[in-house]
């Protein structure tokens, strides 16, 4: 392996299973993917910690699984967080140059970006991302990119996405006892549309809907800007609690039942078909009718894309999304849920599986949209390294054969949470009280 070659790992805390996720980019962009680690998530509320301990043991059960696979020693990932807790809003930020003759540069976008990170929020939350929507220079509008401008006036409409202060503090706190230390903390619809997404489906207009077992998350891209983003506090577990109580059965068995024999649309499955389940400790075995099953199932989908649809509406560009809508996640794993989709909302609808800009892998599962958060993570990774460049080289994880490690946990994150993250580790002390 080249000594000079980085290695990224993204880390998916969902409320289902815990991934990890290491690969590196080869020399055509595309990201190869050398290990993945996978563990049941037991600390997990919708997206939130609930119990540190469990999250920390389901963490380091994933992590050391991918680092063994890809004969790394993981010191540093990107992490996800999502969550009903997560709040969106548009805002507009405003500097006065001192002279006209300069030209725009970064320093002054990023001085905007810090100002805005600085708004004052509801107590106990936090901003998480100011994403830069468009720039405006002396009242000259739909500007992408003012570098190099000359102006007195900058001005920038951004979509600022907020959180609780403890959901992140949980989150970094749980890290660092797996004895593991924070690069970028992402949103992860965003990180998901990063894997799932191509740049023309932005640019025409898009709706990214990741189905988790916990939430239900949306980011709404056009004209290749982030324009909404929305969390719905249900997901997939949702559907197999509705299955377990309506059908008399164990969890275990009514997620293995949504899996193997679910669909989205009941009228797919005929009157007379019938799954048979074991008895409890020596009792009958029992019939399930799958047309009842995909019948609940289809119920409780349909409410979550009547959600779906209603912040795409809530969106103000419905007639702008060509591009439709890219279902990912595990949820997008349901038979017939795409054809559920295009019913309800009338727009062209695809499952979004995470290998259009992977490289090809021994490492099949990959590919599932169960995995498009942890796959966007390590491509976000590669974007933070590119960013941090620009100032001075930098890696993330150690090789096992390589001999002097490489960091790229420090530094300036560029437009993405770096005063976030600076306050957070600042009063992180992972000796505080558990949840």
């Amino acid at each position: 392996m080249d000594n000079h070659q980085d290695i990224v790992a993204g880390l998916d805390i969902g409320t289902t299973k815990i991934a990890c996720i290491v690969g590196r980019r080869n020399e055509q962009g595309k990201i190869e993917i050398l290990g993945m680690g996978k563990s049941r998530s037991e600390g997990v509320t919708r997206g939130v910690v609930a119990n540190i301990p469990k999250t920390v043991e389901s963490i380091k059960v994933a992590m050391n699984e991918a680092a063994d696979m890809a004969g790394v020693i993981i010191e540093t990932v990107n992490v996800g967080i999502a969550g009903q807790h997560i709040r969106s809003m548009q805002h507009r930020g405003m500097k006065m140059r001192q002279s006209m003759e300069e030209e725009i540069s970064q320093s002054d976008i990023d001085q905007l970006i810090d100002e805005t990170h600085r708004l004052v929020m509801p107590p106990g939350e936090e901003i998480i991302h100011v994403l830069p929507q468009e720039y405006i220079v002396d009242n000259e509008q739909g500007i992408r990119d003012p570098i190099g401008m000359s102006g007195i006036r900058l001005e920038a409409n951004f979509h600022i996405i907020s959180g609780q202060v403890t959901a992140a503090r949980n989150i970094n706190k749980c890290v660092h006892r797996a004895g593991l230390n924070v690069t970028e903390l992402i949103l992860e619809p965003l990180a998901s549309a990063e894997a799932v997404l191509s740049q023309q489906e932005k640019e025409a207009g898009v709706v990214l809907v990741d189905i988790g077992g916990g939430t239900t998350d949306i980011a709404i891209f056009f004209d290749n800007i982030i324009r909404h983003t929305a969390v719905i506090p249900f997901g997939g577990n949702v559907v197999t609690e509705d299955i377990r109580q309506g059908c008399g059965i164990m969890r275990d068995q009514a997620e293995l039942l949504k899996t193997k024999f679910g669909s989205a649309l009941a009228k797919e499955n005929k009157e007379n078909e019938v799954v048979c389940i074991p008895g409890l400790r020596g009792r009958d075995p029992k019939e399930i009718s799958l047309r009842t099953l995909s019948e609940i199932i289809q119920s409780r989908m349909e409410e979550i894309i009547e959600h779906v649809y209603f912040e795409i509406k809530n969106s103000g560009i419905e007639k702008s999304l060509i591009a439709g809508i890219v279902l990912t996640g595990g949820g997008a794993q349901l038979k017939h849920l795409k054809h559920l989709a295009e019913y309800i909302t009338g727009m062209d609808t695809r499952i979004g599986y995470p290998n259009e800009h992977l490289a090809q892998s021994k490492i099949e599962a990959v590919t599932s949209p169960l995995y498009a958060t942890g796959v966007g993570l390590v491509m976000k990774g590669f974007d933070h390294l590119d960013r941090h460049r620009l100032k001075m080289p930098a890696a993330n994880t150690t090789a096992t054969a390589h001999k002097q490690p490489k960091d790229h946990s420090k530094g300036r994150l560029g437009t993405f949470f770096d005063s976030v993250l600076s306050k957070t580790s600042e009063i992180l002390n992972p000796d505080d009280d558990d949840v």
